[in-house]
């Protein structure tokens, strides 16, 4: 048997019932190991098309596969082969690693899957036990992007801030570091990247008050190789690099105080041919540029694509898409390498379509910019200076003290999900969202390392008297965009306001997540819908592909159960709870249907007859502003939770009783639920109260 069907083999004679295999014998878990082991520096290079090697299949991210089996002729009978449930309703948002035949993914709060990748049985699982308290360090929930695997062993970053090595054929635990302060609102989303005997992790918080920073640890030990720093620290404690020295001269003030933000929380690219680490830079803390650094200047590096040397960490170049951002406009969006003629010459070149509306295309062997086009509306800038490289800012819409609406909203046109590019059509694949966010300067702000730093309102908090009228609602389209015109080849339009990741493969074909809960193929010429199928969740991850035994399979991760952001304009809720799973394609395949979703039973609000009757409308603004600013991020939008958060509007008499004890005191924190100690008096609760209360009375209409 060839490496791949011997994986597959030895899980196929497991004689399963239902998704738990029985206990692997010591020489299945032997032979998924010696697998595993053989995915090497080599390996990764030059990857089997039957694999899923890496979060971008291939070094380069790309996520375009060379397998052909499925085409634009036959793609209209592909069928579910099988679906592993996740055993939870959260956002998923993982790219599965697929190698022999045993898929590796993770769940929600790092929960690492080990399935048999023909049938979907389980291999094994690992649960790293993520204390539920840190979610509340997390910006968006317990989502995590996946797995790497390498030299026989499976690594996961958690929201704690552990890097964790395991096993590939048990799952048992061979090493776990703690990359983080703990002490601080650090927190671990990304996926990580490994080569050279390194594995790369970075790390989120920014909005949190931590300096951003990405780390390389020793593959076979854990071992801190070394660590870089994104943005300085404080200047009397000496700069690490020169690289902190000059970042230092253009920022102002104390903002070391601040921390400074520039968390690298998702892009790592490591380009074995340059000997480099590509790695893309976020948001300032806070990100009010007049307090983080009062007298402005760049704040290098925020914003930015930093290249490294990948045996020393050691700075290479940088290119920053926006100097000084004041509206969380991340650059950690995913980056892609290829080779291509750009002006009438071949270069080597990395790509990025960002959160600011642009899309980036760099030679990535001295950081110069090539060529930026806009991809979505924007108002915060005219366009990039192709000279200097910088944005030609509008200072008519700079943030202020006086509500403007801006483009894209702090979501941003493209956020987190993965692109694809094709080497067949020279395109990027990718979807972009067209939104308008209000933005006000939060006068009322204060440092608090334990919550939120903004220093920003947002949303109905940012125009209370709704004095701009009226915004049309976010829309999503998924676009095929030419990089070398600046345009695009094709739109087409998506329900919903969500994005989604997206696959390209060899036969002509792209798959992505399609609003409200399916999946699709298009023609990747023309954008043409050839194929969709429920998944029984919403799908946002990407998609992969991979073969066993002669068998194509498309697979994804679905299950958009929390806010899409913390922001307005976050995933609604849909009336149903789809279960997270993984659902896996085949053709002509005859698994079970997705099970079906569940359908929560209607509920009236528990509320006294009296209770906060005859509130003003000045008191439900202000507990709107409040519970923008404090509760969305976890419990949705409007007050209407699509997650595993509570739907306050549900909460029991009994419970509002006790408003001030969990909100304020803390009496929940330990499964989740923050204190909110010195931001909310008595007065404050009250309003909250209020507001919550006034939603949840619309439910008894």
């Amino acid at each position: 048997m060839n490496r791949l069907t011997r994986a597959a083999a030895c899980l196929l004679c497991l004689d399963c019932a239902g998704e738990v295999a029985p206990r692997l014998t010591p020489a299945d878990s032997v032979a998924i190991r010696q697998i595993v082991a053989g995915v090497d520096d080599s390996t990764l290079a030059n990857p089997d098309p039957a694999d899923w090697l890496q979060h971008g299949r291939s070094r380069d991210e790309q996520r375009h596969s060379p397998l052909r089996q499925i085409d634009t002729t036959n793609v209209g009978r592909l069928r579910v082969a099988w679906s592993y449930d996740l055993g939870a309703y959260e956002r998923m948002e993982a790219t599965p690693i697929v190698v022999g035949g045993v898929m590796y993914s993770t769940g929600s709060w790092n929960v690492v899957h080990a399935v048999d990748a023909t049938s979907g049985r389980r291999v094994w699982s690992y649960d790293p036990q993520v204390p539920r308290r840190v979610g509340a360090a997390s910006c968006c929930g317990s989502v995590n992007r996946g797995v790497a695997v390498y030299r026989g062993r499976v690594f996961v970053g958690t929201l704690d801030g552990r890097l964790i090595a395991l096993d590939a054929g048990t799952g048992a635990l061979r090493w776990e570091v703690q990359t983080t302060d703990s002490s601080a609102m650090y927190s671990i989303t990304g996926a990580p990247r490994v080569g050279r005997g390194l594995v790369f992790i970075g790390n989120g918080g920014a909005e949190f008050g931590v300096r951003g920073y990405v780390s390389a640890y020793d593959a076979d030990t854990g071992a801190l190789r070394w660590r870089t720093y994104t943005v300085p620290g404080d200047p009397a404690s000496g700069f690490e690099s020169p690289a902190m020295r000059a970042a230092a001269r253009t920022w102002n003030g104390q903002w070391w105080k601040f921390g400074g933000g520039g968390t690298v929380w998702d892009a790592i690219v490591v380009d074995e041919s340059a000997e480099r680490v590509y790695v893309g830079t976020g948001n300032g803390s806070p990100w009010l540029r007049s307090v983080r650094s009062p007298g402005g200047g760049d704040n290098l590096y925020l914003a930015s694509i930093l290249a490294l040397d990948a045996a020393t960490g050691e700075q290479l170049w940088y290119y920053q898409t926006v100097p000084g951002d004041t509206w969380d406009y991340t650059a950690t969006q995913p980056m892609v390498l290829v080779e291509g003629g750009m002006g009438g010459t071949r270069r080597q070149l990395v790509m990025q379509a960002p959160k600011n509306g642009f899309f980036y295309v760099l030679d990535r062997l001295t950081g110069v910019l090539v060529k930026a086009s806009q991809i979505a509306p924007v108002t915060w800038a005219h366009g990039i200076d192709s000279v200097t490289g910088r944005p030609v800012e509008n200072e008519a819409n700079a943030l202020s003290t006086v509500p403007v609406a801006i483009r894209p909203s702090p979501t941003g046109a493209h956020n987190w999900h993965p692109v694809a590019w094709s080497p067949a059509t020279g395109l990027m694949y990718f979807t972009v969202t067209n939104d308008v966010q209000v933005t006000v300067v939060d006068t009322a702000w204060r440092h608090d390392p334990r919550h939120v730093n903004r220093g920003v309102l947002l949303g109905p908090t940012g125009d209370p008297e709704n004095s701009l009228g009226e915004l049309e609602a976010a829309t999503v389209e998924l676009v095929a965009w030419d990089p070398i015109r600046g345009a695009p080849a094709w739109r087409v339009r998506h329900d919903g306001a969500s994005g989604a990741g997206v696959l390209s493969v060899a036969g002509g074909l792209v798959f992505a997540g399609r609003v409200p809960r399916r999946l699709a193929a298009y023609r990747a010429s023309d954008g043409a819908l050839l194929w969709e199928q429920d998944t029984g969740a919403g799908v946002q991850a990407g998609p992969v592909t991979y073969s066993v035994n002669g068998v194509q399979y498309v697979a994804v991760l679905a299950g958009n159960g929390v806010p899409s952001s913390q922001f307005a304009g976050g995933a609604a809720p849909t009336g149903y709870r789809g279960r997270a799973r993984i659902v896996a394609f085949a053709l002509d395949a005859r698994g079970p249907e997705v099970p079906q979703r569940d359908v929560p039973p209607h509920r009236r609000p528990d509320i006294a007859p009296d209770e906060f009757a005859g509130v003003t409308a000045a008191i439900l603004r202000q507990g709107n502003m409040l519970y923008d600013k404090y509760c969305m991020r976890c419990h949705g939008p409007a007050v209407a939770s699509p997650g595993p958060a509570p739907d306050l509007r549900f909460s029991s008499v009994s419970v509002r009783r006790q408003f001030g004890q969990i909100v304020r005191d803390g009496a929940l924190s330990e499964r989740g639920m923050p204190s909110f100690a010195g931001h909310l008096s008595d007065a404050d609760l009250l309003n909250l109260q209020a507001y919550i209360v006034a939603r949840a009375r619309l439910e008894m209409r």
